[in-house]
C-alpha cells in the first residue's frame, strides 16, 4: 500500500472552498513525512480553475517526485448536498481535470436512485479514456450503509466503478467496517481514505445522518483511541491483498497543528501499510 496526503489537510471542517495552505505548503508537508501522492481537491484547483492553474500546480508536484492519487474535481461533491451528483451528469470537465493531473480516479457523489444510471452513463464515458469513477462510503448517500454500498455497486455494474472505502463514516452510524465487510468489497475498493472521530454528546460539532439523525462528535488524530480500529481497518485490507493507495483524510486545518498531525499521521500509518507475517495478500 502506498501513503497519500488529501489537501483535505488544510481545508476547514465547515468550509470545504476554504485552503489554508498553499499548494507548495502541501508539497513540502507530503515530501518531508514520507508520502508519495496528494489527494487534490476543488479547493486547490478543479474544474473551476483555468487550464494554466491546473498545468502549473500539476508540474509542481510531479516535480517533488508525487503522484496524484485522485481528484475531486469540483466542490459539490464534497459538500454531499443536493448538487453533488451534478458533476455525473457533465463527467467530462472532471475527467479533463483528472488527465491533467495525470490521474485515473474520479470522486463522485450520489443522493438518489435517478444518480444510478447517470453512474452508468458517465462511467461509460470515463472508461473511454481509461478513468475510474469512486463514490466514498460517506454519509447522506446512497453509500451511507455497507448494503447500500454493495447494491449500488451491483447496480451500477460498471468495472470502473467502485468505491473510496472510508471506515469512520460507517462507524459513526453503526455499521461493520471490518475485514469481513473488506472482503465484501474486494475489488469494488479503488481508494482508502482513513479519518478518526470520538462521540461527544456535549460537542458543538455535528455531523447529520440518514440513518441516526444528528451525531455529536470530536476530532481526534488518526492515532487515537476511541473511534476508529485502525487494525482491524488494514487487516481487512491486507487480506485482499489491496494495494492502492491509503489516503489521509482528516481535517485538521483550526482542529490542531496540520505539520504535527500529517507528521504523527504518517508515522502511524507506515507500519500498518505493510502485511504482518503470515497475513493474507
Amino acid at each position: 500500500m502506498k501513503l497519500s496526503l488529501s489537501v483535505r489537510v488544510a481545508e476547514s471542517f465547515l468550509d470545504k472552498k476554504k485552503a489554508t495552505a498553499t499548494i507548495d505548503e502541501l508539497i513540502a508537508l507530503a515530501g518531508d513525512n514520507g508520502y508519495e501522492a496528494l489527494c487534490m481537491r476543488a479547493s486547490q484547483a478543479g474544474t473551476h480553475s483555468s487550464p494554466e492553474t491546473i498545468r502549473e500546480k500539476s508540474e509542481k508536484i510531479r516535480a517533488a517526485g508525487l503522484a496524484v492519487s485522485m481528484v475531486t474535481a469540483d466542490f459539490a461533491v464534497p459538500m454531499n448536498d443536493h448538487t453533488g451528483p451534478e458533476s455525473l451528469r457533465n463527467i467530462t470537465p472532471s475527467l479533463d481535470v483528472a488527465e491533467a493531473f495525470g490521474t485515473g480516479l474520479i470522486r463522485i457523489c450520489m443522493k438518489s436512485e435517478d444518480d444510478i444510471a447517470t453512474a452508468q452513463r458517465a462511467s461509460d464515458e470515463a472508461a473511454e479514456r481509461g478513468i475510474r469513477l469512486a463514490h466514498q462510503s460517506h454519509l447522506g448517500s446512497l453509500f451511507e450503509t455497507t448494503a447500500g454500498a454493495l447494491r449500488v455497486l451491483e447496480a451500477v455494474g460498471r468495472p470502473n466503478f467502485g468505491i473510496i472505502y472510508e471506515p469512520a463514516n460507517w462507524w459513526m452510524v453503526g455499521q461493520d467496517y471490518g475485514p469481513e465487510t473488506i472482503k465484501k468489497l474486494g475489488a469494488h475498493i479503488f481508494n482508502a481514505y482513513t479519518q478518526n472521530h470520538r462521540f461527544n454528546p456535549e460537542s458543538d460539532v455535528y455531523l447529520d445522518t440518514w440513518t441516526k439523525g444528528r451525531v455529536f462528535l470530536d476530532h481526534i488524530g488518526i492515532w487515537e483511541e476511541g473511534g476508529v480500529d485502525s487494525e482491524a481497518m488494514f487487516e481487512g485490507l491486507h487480506a485482499i491483498g489491496y494495494d492502492g493507495y491509503v489516503t489521509v483524510h482528516q481535517s485538521f486545518a483550526g482542529i490542531m497543528s496540520i505539520d504535527e498531525s500529517v507528521r504523527k499521521t504518517a508515522e502511524f500509518l507506515k507500519p500498518l501499510l505493510k502485511p504482518r507475517l503470515g497475513s493474507d495478500g
